[in-house]
């Protein structure tokens, strides 16, 4: 199988905190009035599989690429599906659901779910942006039940100001909610199990309010601190877990990357453009807001035809 960097077609979601700034600054060919919350750039979920469609293998899935030659893509000739990742772009035009995601430890014991670890890196943001990151210290169980109850469960959250180029990092447990007027990166586990627990009183398309899932949200939230580094970051290595990992490349026009073959590598670029080819492969050319799969086997060349800035994910 002819191993190159793999292109692949963006799943778009509507939300009802969506909009359509993805085609503004990424030229996703979205749905006319269509509010669209997420473009799934990289996912291996059982509903939700990207579909390559650039080279020889256009139309096959990444589940059935990898099924092909696990070794060359992932690295691994036992490798065991699914993707380790799921890569989003978000067009936050409203504020989402506060929430929380279940770690291991909470899927087993409670028998549902699957965790997920995430991290948000600020695409763009609008004048006085916020995310919500956290209960604030000393939070008890009883206490947030009971703001849930009451319809004040913001008062117990962490808000925090956000400027474009800060990663995020939110491990599972952490309860979080993403504020209005911004355009995120979201790099995380394969995993879409999410328990809202307050909606900020709005209703549906349907005209009633969402579905909320405070029992479990409440057995999946971590009331004692966290041991990882919550701190955020902006250069270098942005997220460091035994789950993934995400650093963050910056380069010049004119500049070259050599990328060796060793270790699977997502990357999503930012801003600029440019290609990566090897002498026995097809050149593929990218430009902000493509997300590409460098195989585990591939070895090339990336040349940047303008300054780019870009992420890359491993495990």
């Amino acid at each position: 199988m002819e191993i190159f960097p793999l292109k692949f077609r963006p799943i778009f979601k509507k939300r009802i905190w969506g909009g359509q700034q993805l085609k503004t600054a990424f030229n996703k060919n979205l749905p006319a009035n269509v509010k669209i919350g997420e473009s799934w750039e990289l996912a291996d979920l059982p509903e939700d599989k990207s579909e390559i469609i650039n080279g020889p293998l256009a139309g096959n899935t990444i589940d059935e690429v990898i099924e092909m030659s696990p070794l060359k893509i992932t690295g691994d000739k036992n490798y065991q599906g699914p993707f380790p990742l799921l890569i989003k772009i978000l067009d936050a035009r409203d504020v989402l659901s506060v929430q929380v995601h279940p770690d291991a430890e909470t899927c087993k014991r409670t028998g549902k779910g699957d965790p997920k670890t995430e991290c948000w890196y600020i695409i763009d943001a609008a004048k006085d942006a916020v995310i919500y990151k956290g209960l604030k210290e000393g939070t008890t169980k009883e206490q947030f039940a009971r703001s849930i109850e009451e319809g004040s469960c913001q008062d117990y959250l962490e808000k925090i100001p956000v400027n474009i180029g800060e990663c995020h990092f939110l491990p599972s447990g952490l309860c979080h909610a993403i504020g209005p007027g911004l355009v995120i990166a979201e790099i995380q586990q394969p995993s879409d199990t999410t328990y809202r627990v307050f909606d900020w009183n709005r209703t549906g398309d349907d005209g009633n309010p969402r579905q909320l899932h405070i029992a479990d949200a409440l057995e999946s939230i971590r009331f004692t601190p966290f041991k990882q580094d919550l701190s955020v970051k902006t250069i270098g290595r942005l997220v460091d877990t035994d789950v993934f990992k995400v650093d963050k490349a910056h380069q010049i026009i004119g500049s070259e990357v050599l990328l060796a073959a060793g270790q699977m590598k997502a990357v999503l670029f930012l801003n600029g453009s440019g290609t990566i080819k090897s002498e026995n492969t097809i050149e593929v050319a990218f430009t902000k807001g493509d997300t590409l799969l460098i195989p585990a086997a591939y070895t090339g060349v990336m040349s940047f035809s303008k300054e780019t800035e870009y992420l890359i994910s491993t495990v």
